[in-house]
C-alpha cells in the first residue's frame, strides 16, 4: 500500500492515515520489552493477531536494523540498537539521574528508578540495583504499568493540576493517595504492581521534561518508609539542581 496519495491538480503528497506495518513493528518492540523472557515467533504472531508468515517478515525487517534479535533457538529478544536509540531520549534526565540512583541503590540496599510519564502510563526511564544486596528487584528500562497503580504512580499524580489530569483523558479515578503526597513527603504501595514487592516514591518535576517521580521498589527493608521518602526528597532536588 502506498504512504503517499497525489493531490489531482497538485504535486503535493498527503501523507496517509496509517501504517500498519510500521505500527505492527513497533508493537512488537512494545510486546518484547514488556516481557521478561525471549519468545518465539509463533508467540509473537498469536499477540499480534497475524499469520506467523507476517510476524516472520516484521521481525527479518526489524533483524536487520539491530532492533531484535534472535538466539540459536529462535526465540526472539530486544537487540542492542535498541538501546543506543533510548539514550537519545531524555538524555539530560539520564544522565543526571544515573549518579544520584547508583548512591540511593547502594545506600538502602534496593532498586532506585526514575519513572515518566509517557502516553498516559508509567515508564521507567532508567534505574539502577544495588552492587550488594541478599536479593534485589529488576526494575528494567522501558518497563510499562498503568498511572493509577503504585507509588511512582501516586507521586505523578501528586504533581498534576485537574487540567493536566483532564488532558490526559485517563478512564481511572485519580487516586486520593495523591493529595496526601505533600503532607508525607512521598507516596508509597505494597503488592500493586507486583505481588510481594513494596515502592515508594517523590515527585520529580524537572523544567522541560515529562511530569516524573524517583522511586525505589523493594522487597523488604530495615529502613523506614519516612527514612526512605526523605533520601529521595533530597535526591530529587539533586537531579533538579543538576539540571536547574
Amino acid at each position: 500500500m502506498p504512504e503517499f496519495a497525489e493531490t489531482p491538480g497538485s504535486q503535493q503528497s498527503a501523507p496517509a492515515a496509517h501504517s500498519q506495518t510500521l505500527s505492527r513493528g513497533i508493537r512488537v518492540l512494545e510486546i518484547l520489552a514488556d516481557r521478561t523472557e525471549p519468545m518465539s515467533i509463533v508467540e509473537l504472531a498469536a499477540a499480534l493477531d497475524v499469520h506467523r508468515s507476517i510476524a516472520y517478515r516484521i521481525l527479518r525487517t526489524l533483524e536487520d536494523h539491530g532492533l531484535v534479535v534472535r538466539d540459536p533457538a529462535g526465540l526472539v529478544r530486544l537487540g542492542a540498537r535498541l538501546a543506543a536509540l533510548a539514550r537519545g531520549v531524555s538524555r539530560d534526565l539520564q544522565a543526571a539521574a544515573r549518579p544520584v540512583l547508583t548512591r540511593i541503590a547502594n545506600e538502602l540496599g534496593m532498586t532506585a528508578f526514575v519513572a515518566v510519564l509517557d502516553q498516559g502510563e508509567i515508564f521507567t526511564l532508567v534505574s539502577i540495583e544495588p552492587r550488594q544486596a541478599h536479593a534485589t528487584v529488576a526494575q528494567q528500562p522501558g518497563t510499562r504499568h498503568p498511572l493509577h497503580m503504585g507509588a511512582p504512580g501516586i507521586a505523578i499524580h501528586s504533581g498534576l493540576s485537574a487540567t493536566q489530569w483532564a488532558a490526559l483523558g485517563h478512564p481511572a479515578t485519580r487516586r486520593s493517595e495523591a493529595g496526601e503526597v505533600a503532607a508525607l513527603g512521598y507516596a508509597s504501595s505494597h503488592n500493586e504492581v507486583i505481588d510481594g514487592l513494596s515502592s515508594i516514591a517523590v515527585p520529580l518535576l524537572v523544567p522541560g521534561e515529562p511530569p516524573a517521580s524517583l522511586a525505589v521498589v523493594y522487597i523488604s527493608s530495615l529502613h523506614s518508609p519516612t527514612d526512605i521518602g526523605a533520601v529521595l526528597t533530597s535526591s530529587a532536588r539533586t537531579i533538579v539542581a543538576e539540571l536547574g
